[in-house]
C-alpha cells in the first residue's frame, strides 16, 4: 500500500450546519478513531503511523472532535459536545456500525458512545483515558502539565507537556514539538482547550472526583454491550494504570492488556504490539 498522506486522506462532512473534517483509508468493517486531548492533539497526529496497519482489514476513518484539528467548533461543554457529535458523523456517512478505537479523551467518549448507542458499536478498543484513579493522586502529572499549557501556552510548556506523555524521552522530537505548538496556539484550538484545562476546570474535576457523584463519571460502563479491549501503557503518567482496575470490573465483557516501558501513547511508542493485540482481537470471531 502507497504511505498515506494527510491531503491524500483528507475528507469532510457537514453534521448539523458544521464542518467535520475527517482521514479515511482502506476497505472493509468501518473502524472509527477518536484522538484524545491535548494540546496541538488532532485524529492525524494520533493516528497516521497506525492508518496503513489498519486499512489492510478495515474502513478506516480518523475524526477530528469538534473544535480540534480541521473541524468546526461547537458551542457547550466539549465531553457532551463530542459524544453527540460521533452518532451524527457515523450518520452522515451512512454507517450503522462500527468499531471504535479512543485514545484518552477518545476513550472516554467512546465508552459513551458505546453506552448510549450499543446498536452502533461492534468492538470497542479504549487507550487509557476511562476509568478513576483508585491508588494514584488526581490530578496526574500530564494533566496538571496540560493546564500550565493552557494558561501560558509557550514552547518551553509544551516540550514538558510531551515529555510526561511517553516513557522514552528520545520519543519527542524537535519537529514534534514545533508542530503541536503550532496546532495548539490556533485560535479556535487554544479556545476548546481553555474550556477543558483552565485551572478552574481541573479544580472542578477533582472535587468531583472527591465528592458523592463520583461514582457518575463510571456509570454508563456497566450499559456496554460491546465486547472491550483496553490497553495501558504501564508507565502512564496522564491516566495511571490503576485507572483501569473498576472499568476492568465493571464493563461485562472487558480484556486489559498493559504495555511495559510505555507512557500513555500506546499507539505511537508500542505501535507494533498494539496494532498487533488490537487486529487479533477486532478479528476475532
Amino acid at each position: 500500500m502507497t504511505t498515506p498522506t494527510y491531503e491524500s486522506t483528507s475528507r469532510t462532512v457537514d453534521v448539523d450546519g458544521a464542518k467535520m473534517h475527517y482521514h479515511e483509508l482502506g476497505e472493509g468493517p468501518t473502524l472509527l478513531f477518536l484522538h484524545g486531548s491535548g494540546p496541538g492533539v488532532t485524529g492525524w497526529a494520533n493516528f497516521s503511523s497506525n492508518l496503513p496497519h489498519f486499512a489492510q482489514h478495515f474502513r478506516c476513518l480518523v475524526l477530528d472532535f469538534p473544535g480540534y484539528g480541521k473541524s468546526d467548533a461547537v458551542d457547550g461543554d466539549p465531553i457532551t459536545a463530542c459524544t453527540t457529535a460521533v452518532p451524527k458523523f457515523l450518520e452522515a456517512l451512512g454507517v450503522e456500525r462500527t468499531h471504535l478505537i479512543g485514545n484518552s479523551l477518545g476513550g472516554q467518549i467512546a465508552s459513551l458512545v458505546a453506552a448510549k448507542v450499543p446498536e452502533r458499536v461492534d468492538r470497542l478498543v479504549c487507550l487509557g483515558g476511562i476509568g478513576l484513579n483508585i491508588f494514584s493522586p488526581f490530578p496526574a502529572e500530564g494533566l496538571n502539565l496540560i493546564t500550565e499549557f493552557t494558561e501560558n501556552p509557550t514552547r518551553e510548556r509544551i516540550a514538558q507537556w510531551l515529555q510526561s506523555m511517553v516513557f522514552d524521552p528520545s520519543f519527542v522530537t524537535e519537529e514534534m514539538i514545533d508542530e503541536r505548538f503550532k496546532q495548539a496556539t490556533e485560535p479556535a484550538t487554544a479556545a476548546t482547550m481553555r474550556k477543558m484545562y483552565s485551572r478552574k476546570s481541573l479544580e472542578f474535576m477533582a472535587k468531583f472526583r472527591r465528592g458523592p457523584k463520583t461514582t457518575m463519571a463510571i456509570a454508563h460502563l456497566a450499559s456496554i454491550q460491546a465486547p472491550t479491549l483496553l490497553t495501558w501503557g504501564r508507565d502512564d503518567r496522564v491516566n495511571p494504570l490503576d485507572s483501569a482496575l473498576l472499568p476492568m470490573r465493571l464493563i461485562p465483557a472487558c480484556e486489559l492488556h498493559v504495555f511495559p516501558n510505555c507512557g500513555h501513547w500506546v499507539m505511537l511508542e508500542q505501535k507494533q504490539a498494539f496494532e498487533s493485540v488490537t487486529t487479533a482481537f477486532l478479528l476475532r470471531s
